[in-house]
């Protein structure tokens, strides 16, 4: 791991120490690895959705109650009780949707206790996560009017393990239908003349566990009687989300393409999530052993979605239907002193590792997977953004997915990565990661991770078939890979301008340090 050093010297040391420092100078030069990337700018062919950079927000935690939602006579800066900070700080990742109202707690969760007068709704125990009880002030209204205020896509879960299909049925007419119905008419009661027009819905969550702890072959029915009763109104064509395997249930996701016509789901959703079940770890003062296995289980979603996404090509080789990844990301013990329902840790260096890596893989697969949502928006999980009363601060994982904004719809381009190896206990991974893209202006963008807590990669960029003249390039980086922001010290991690490289004719070279973040832009 990166550590800082120092030496106490006097007079008769200097020989030594100067013997010292051209050994440590030679072995700071064989530590050095080479990398070499080809970009092939002419040949690309697939779009990266930008709703890959998609994300999720639960009735969990300090996620809504805290993190968005202060309430009008809050003396915390909002707009109609929505904080106005965490709405800015999501705008400026270009947020291209947000997930709602979970999670496990949208299979226990009955929209018509959120909506009409706040004084005339209904409590409910949050039975999932910590015992609190939820008040509903946060409903509908005000999850649309957050989608509004981010200029986002919202995406709506509907409640399977304990609704009905008439109670999604009534939520769709409520959200989308513009003429004169009881639904239509009790929005309008409610203060909203228009409709909504939601187009992505989720029709249930995790129903293999909290969700109804289901059989695959269940759901699949189910599936099809509440997809069939969620219409569509006036021009808005929904774009249904079966609820997805956990993980490595490869047979949940055979059942789901085989038994669900393919035209009546528009995405199957997979939740993917780097931990240990037995034991999760700090999110904070990790050994070199747990920073390794966390980044090795990162790395091993590739392997995992590969596998599903084999699958769904066989029943579906034209990829009608879009695998949505719409809970993914880290999750560790919980900060000490805090609720363990609310599932508050910390977010470092190794954080923002694996939001890029996770990332960079989403847009190699952007066949495919058509949105994904990292778990969660604020203070829960790998959250973007944390509060504290009026204070808010911007974790290494926001300002990854500020850095990567460049990608949203641009075009893949095909890279060919040569990279060096983060060896530990004699197990190995790559030591780079990367991918690039060409966007509608014309330029190429290629985000690169460095894995490796103590060895730079000197990397050679081949790019290939279109010309560049100009380059310039953002870093994230830090003095250790489990490095963090704090309300003490907000701004210890975040990107600076990176120059550490040349460019000649068709040919970037540059050094990408150890443990970072790199974003390049070529013109």
């Amino acid at each position: 791991m990166k550590m800082k050093r120092g030496i106490i010297m006097n007079p008769g040391m200097i020989p030594a120490v100067v013997s010292l420092i051209l050994i440590f100078a030679g072995s700071a030069l064989q530590a050095q690895q080479e990398a070499s990337l080809t970009v092939n700018a002419d040949l690309g062919e697939k779009q990266i959705s930008r709703h890959i950079y998609g994300h999720f927000s639960e009735h969990l935690g300090r996620c809504i109650y805290g993190g968005y939602w202060v309430g009008e006579d809050s003396e915390i800066p909002n707009t109609r009780g929505i904080r106005t900070d965490v709405v800015e700080a999501l705008k400026k990742t270009a947020i291209p949707n947000l997930r709602w109202p979970g999670g496990c707690f949208a299979d226990e969760y009955h929209w018509r206790d959120g909506v009409g007068p706040q004084e005339n709704r209904p409590t409910m125990i949050n039975t999932h996560w910590g015992g609190v009880t939820e008040d509903n002030s946060f409903g509908t209204h005000e999850f649309l009017d957050l989608c509004n205020q981010l200029e986002t896509e919202p995406v709506v879960v509907g409640n399977v393990g304990s609704g009905t299909p008439e109670e999604l049925s009534k939520w769709v007419e409520y959200i989308n239908f513009d003429g004169v119905s009881p639904m239509a008419n009790m929005r309008r009661e409610n203060g909203r003349e228009d409709p909504w027009n939601v187009v992505y819905w989720g029709i249930g969550n995790e129903n293999w566990g909290c969700g109804g702890h289901m059989s695959p072959e269940y759901y699949a029915e189910l599936y099809k009687r509440f997809a069939t009763y969620a219409r569509n109104y006036g021009d808005t064509r929904l774009r249904k989300i079966a609820g997805g395997a956990n993980t490595t249930d490869y047979n949940w996701t055979e059942v789901l393409m085989k038994n669900i016509p393919h035209w009546m789901m528009w995405g199957l959703s997979l939740h993917h999530y780097t931990t240990w079940w037995e034991n999760k770890g700090p999110a904070t003062g990790f050994e070199e052993d747990r920073y390794f296995d966390v980044l090795r289980r990162c790395i091993e979603i590739e392997d995992v979605i590969d596998r599903h996404i084999t699958i769904m090509d066989k029943y579906d080789p034209a990829k009608r239907v879009a695998l949505v990844v719409d809970e993914w990301g880290t999750w560790y013990n919980v900060e000490p002193g805090t609720n363990p329902g609310f599932l508050f840790q910390q977010n470092t260096m190794r954080d923002a590792f694996v939001a890029g890596i996770s990332l960079n893989y989403f847009n190699e697969k952007s066949d495919r997977i058509k949105m994904a949502n990292i778990a969660q928006t604020v203070n829960v999980l790998q959250a973007l953004v944390f509060t504290d009363e009026e204070k808010m601060l911007l974790t290494p994982t926001y300002h990854v997915f500020e850095m990567y904004k460049v990608h949203h719809d641009a075009t893949l381009l095909p890279v060919d990565l040569v990279s060096g190896s983060y060896e530990f206990e004699g197990k190995k991974l790559p030591s780079l990661s990367a991918s690039a893209s060409l966007d509608a202006q014309g330029r190429i963008h290629i985000s690169l991770v460095n894995i490796h807590p103590d060895e730079d990669s000197e990397m050679t960029i081949d790019l290939r078939g279109m010309e560049v003249s100009k380059v310039n390039g953002r870093i994230l980086t830090s003095g250790d890979v489990g490095d963090h922001n704090t309300f003490s010290d907000p701004e210890k991690v975040k990107p600076e301008e990176f120059t550490d490289m040349k460019l000649k004719k068709s040919i970037l070279t540059a050094t990408i340090p150890a443990g970072s973040v790199v974003v390049l832009e070529l013109f």
